[in-house]
């Protein structure tokens, strides 16, 4: 049996009319309709998540879960808490090498560190979402703003432990005791969680309370507010005066100041609005 080589002249004919196939595949209609909807496909912000005082990141694990499972690329960020200033500084360096729109989240104290990091960062951050926060206005500490309304029990709950600085110095941090942290903090939580709560509790400078905030990025970003109205930490009339301030799409919850552990469902909820919003 003889065997026909291609010639040279038949294989470009061949390579032409397979390109010629491939660019009429490429303009049929439905093509095209592909190509078009793929683009216009909703966009998913990264989710970082930043905690408060007397908690971790691990405190957002439930909430994790889920915005993972709604297909969120997520980041629960270290809060170093020491300062306003210096936390705001640490986040930024985090969202700096993110790549793409991103949604900040911050619980309780970590609302005053995101409303200072996010300033001057609208063209990345997109929205700020605050989880029985603390929203403060430029001159404003957290420590202030607890006290502007009555109902926290937090003072006697905590006990200051101090510490050396390298010149010699002595700083202090805050916990909160142990056998009071779950009524404190954490009381629609499972008591065996509580427990583990307390126990890897991360304390705060005693100074960061009363440092006061320099920036308010909710004044040009727009924030959505969680209202916890158990809360003994931030009085319920501080988040409510906080949010309305700041004119968040406020949810308000009856839940401890542990929302993140006890409610993830519904704090997952609030930050899922506010990412839909990203184009």
């Amino acid at each position: 049996m003889r065997i026909t080589r291609p010639t040279r002249r038949s294989a470009l004919l061949a390579a032409a009319a397979a390109l010629g196939l491939s660019v009429a595949a490429a303009t049929l209609p439905g093509a095209a309709g592909a190509a078009g909807a793929a683009s216009h496909q909703p966009v998913r912000p990264t989710i970082v998540l930043e905690h408060g005082a007397f908690a971790d990141a691990a405190s957002w694990d439930g909430v994790v879960t889920r915005l993972q499972r709604a297909g969120y690329p997520v980041v629960a960020a270290a809060n170093p808490l020491r300062g306003p200033a210096t936390d705001a500084a640490y986040l930024r360096s985090v969202v700096g090498h993110i790549e793409g729109p991103v949604v900040l989240v911050g619980h309780s104290y970590g609302g005053t560190v995101i409303s200072q990091a996010a300033a001057g960062l609208e063209d990345k951050v997109k929205a700020l979402v605050y989880i029985a926060a603390f929203l403060p206005d430029a001159g404003e500490s957290s420590l202030g703003l607890t006290n502007k309304f009555p109902g926290s029990t937090l003072g006697q709950a905590v006990e200051p432990v101090n510490y050396a600085l390298p010149d010699g110095s002595q700083g202090a941090d805050v916990y909160i005791k142990p056998e009071k942290f779950r009524a404190q903090f954490a009381a629609d939580v499972p008591k065996d969680k509580a427990g583990l709560m307390a126990a890897g509790q991360r304390p705060i400078a005693a100074a960061a309370l009363e440092e006061k905030s320099t920036k308010a990025a909710w004044k040009t970003i727009p924030s959505w507010s969680l209202v916890t109205t158990e809360d003994l930490n931030i009085p319920v009339e501080a988040q409510r005066y906080m949010s309305a301030r700041a004119r968040s799409r406020t949810t308000v919850v009856d839940a401890s100041h542990a929302v993140s552990v006890s409610r993830p469902e519904a704090v997952a909820r609030i930050v899922q609005q506010a990412a839909r919003t990203v184009r």
